[in-house]
């Protein structure tokens, strides 16, 4: 996967690529640059196979300020529908892109985590966070509808339709002990431990059966729009394909010795 990119930080270690907006002076506001290279890096990621498991980390104490309030809010005001159309067609192919990458993304949240950064958080599988984060869907309080790059669909999923409500129309901001209490995070970290705990998550992801957590990604995307018949029945699929892997034998096998499974993603 490659990680000569122009607007974010990117390194791939031991199949885990972490990523970073680079602003930390001014909290990690989004440009329109760092959005659309952001949005093509994901969609290439789903053809990567160095890449098994993503990391998008907070930078200098803070995830992500949301759109540059100079850069993006100030030119926004400026442009005819048509324009404005196609920068929010944009960004929500972001949140598109992080959706159907294929591989597990887990979201490092320190500090302020706001506006189009809360969004990369909840786009992410899964959130580890610090005590002293703020996590706020502010888009209300800049005159605009919660309903931005599917916080609508997707927040209630995440901690129920009426805590998203509360959040959507007030603007404020979600505390980590709220954040944990109501499922949006997956655990609460000190800060000097919150970079080795979303790497010692993402290794273990990495070790696992990756064509099938792809598999399961997957689903657990698509499954959204299905009935319950209709998900039953991709399931059943799903896992039929994943039963010719390589994995499941060599879990079986492994099984069968008594000895840890080593997958190998196929």
């Amino acid at each position: 996967m490659r990680t000569d990119v122009d607007h974010f930080l990117c390194q791939v270690e031991d199949g885990i690529a972490t990523v970073q907006l680079d602003r930390p002076e001014r909290k990690n506001p989004l440009t329109f640059e760092s959005y659309a290279e952001l949005r093509d890096w994901f969609r290439d990621l789903a053809y990567a196979d160095d890449v098994k498991v993503v990391i998008f980390a907070a930078n200098g104490g803070n995830f992500s300020s949301g759109g540059d309030v100079h850069d993006i809010i100030g030119p926004l005001t400026k442009m005819d529908m048509k324009e404005l159309l196609a920068f929010t067609r944009m960004t929500g192919d972001l949140v598109k892109a992080m959706l159907t990458c294929g591989k597990p993304i887990v979201a490092a949240v320190d500090g302020v985590c706001a506006g189009a950064g809360a969004i990369l958080s909840m786009a992410s599988d899964l959130r580890i966070t610090t005590p002293e984060s703020k996590t706020a869907f502010l888009f209300n309080r800049v005159g605009l509808a919660g309903c931005d790059m599917g916080a609508c669909a997707i927040l209630p999923r995440i901690i129920g339709q009426g805590r998203a409500a509360e959040l959507l129309y007030l603007g404020r901001s979600m505390t980590a002990e709220e954040g944990y209490n109501w499922g949006f995070f997956n655990r609460v970290v000190a800060a000097d431990a919150l970079m080795s705990e979303a790497t010692a998550l993402a290794q273990r992801i990495a070790e696992g059966p990756n064509f099938a957590n792809m598999m399961t990604k997957t689903m657990l995307a698509q499954e959204w729009s299905m009935s319950i018949e209709q998900a039953i029945e991709a399931e059943a699929q799903a896992q039929a394909i994943c039963m010719q892997g390589r994995d499941f034998k060599r879990a079986y096998e492994a099984f069968v010795a008594k000895q840890r499974p080593v997958f190998e993603g196929n």
